[in-house]
């Protein structure tokens, strides 16, 4: 028996024109947009900093090899018809492979955890194009062509379903996303998109926070707004050092060490390390902003007014030019200690903390008292201080 089988060049050639503009677009944008700063990461690990990845150039030439993968599946092949985006499979296992990296225990980038769930997909992809070849030649005898024809919408659905899973499987992490960014806009010397990346999320860890600190004291903003961002850690991981639990991708930590006038001893942890530089002089301006932070962030007043008198910051002609997270500080010390070095006052953050005490009386439950003073003092030091722990 012989069997007719229609020949639709123009719906054939609608279909892979369709298929290939919606990979282009895809995987551009996916490499271009959100894989940029983790694949300059990757290229970093794996050169070991010798070379430097540019997203634009690095973009347009993955996506022009994955289209030449895609050709040559084509030409082996040769579905050309309603199953012709399975020719795109490898191309994009190739993509969700790229996407999968992930920072281990060891703070060390690894790759490729989900290789066992590619090699199933690849084995599922083989079969399906197996199928497709044996049970193409019995389609329907007659198809509408043009750009809205069935067969160019089961292709673009194939494709849609195919960069869902590539979606899935890579790794789609906010916050190591935010620290990948940050790293490399610093490494450009562009501070203010290392603050920006991230800055309306509350997700974050020890590293981040780090980074962080190290953009708004290269800023010149660290007093001022540490505490509007999102913190995690302790006073002794905003410097990667040996008690550190932060750690760097990309960036070189000389540079931060450059910042803060020294590299430490190894094995020394940030408290001596702070320590020393404060006694030496080599330490620079950047020193002050880091130990003051630090005892802040662990809720350390009496170690903060004491760092604040070392540094002489504690005269009259200085007090109102303190940085605004300071002054909070010394409002709040100001109050909760019966005996205090020394009395801060400041007319108009008196009147917020009066304003605090009245707020925080008005609400009974836990819940509300959050909600109601976070409404009203998120991202000052007194939010952080009672409510971020």
């Amino acid at each position: 028996m012989k069997y007719h089988i229609p020949h639709k060049k123009n719906s054939s050639i609608t279909t892979q024109v369709v298929c290939a503009v919606l990979f282009v677009l895809f995987a551009f944008s996916w490499l271009y947009w959100f894989q940029a700063d983790l694949l300059a990461v990757a290229q970093h690990t794996l050169s070991g900093g010798v070379t430097r990845y540019d997203r634009t150039v690095g973009a347009v030439l993955i996506t022009a090899v994955l289209v030449l993968v895609q050709r040559v599946v084509v030409a082996v092949t040769r579905l050309f018809g309603r199953t012709h985006a399975l020719t795109y499979g490898p191309s994009m296992m190739a993509l969700a492979l790229m996407g999968d990296m992930s920072v281990g225990s060891d703070h060390q980038l690894s790759f490729a955890s989900c290789r066992w769930a590619v090699l199933v997909a690849l084995v599922m992809w083989v079969g399906l194009v197996w199928m497709a070849k044996k049970v193409l030649p019995f389609g329907p005898g007659k198809e509408q062509s043009g750009l809205f024809s069935r067969r160019v919408w089961i292709n673009a659905l194939l494709m849609v379903a195919m960069m869902v899973a590539v979606a899935a499987v890579s790794n789609t992490h906010a916050v190591l996303h935010f620290r990948a960014h940050a790293e490399v806009a610093l490494s450009k010397g562009d501070t203010a998109e290392a603050l920006r990346v991230g800055n309306r999320s509350h997700e974050t860890d020890e590293s981040l926070t780090m980074l962080r600190v190290y953009a708004l004291s290269r800023s010149g903003q660290l007093g001022d707004r540490l505490f509007s961002y999102p913190l995690k850690g302790t006073g002794s991981d905003i410097v990667p050092t040996g008690d550190s639990r932060s750690r760097l991708l990309l960036l070189s930590a000389d540079s931060l060490w450059r910042h803060l006038g020294a590299r430490p001893k190894s094995g020394m942890g940030t408290r001596r390390y702070l320590q020393a530089l404060e006694g030496d002089t080599m330490g620079t301006r950047a020193v002050a902003d880091y130990v003051l932070c630090a005892a802040l962030i662990d809720r350390d007043l009496d170690a903060f007014v004491g760092a604040l008198s070392r540094f002489g910051l504690l005269g009259d002609s200085t007090a109102d030019a303190l940085p605004r997270h300071y002054r909070e500080a010394l409002i709040l010390y100001t109050h909760q200690r019966s005996h205090p070095v020394t009395v801060y006052h400041h007319a108009v953050m008196d009147e917020d903390w009066d304003n605090l005490q009245e707020l925080e009386q008005r609400h009974a439950d836990a819940p509300g008292r959050k909600t109601a003073v976070r409404e009203r003092y998120a991202g000052s030091y007194w939010y952080y201080y009672f409510y971020n722990k």
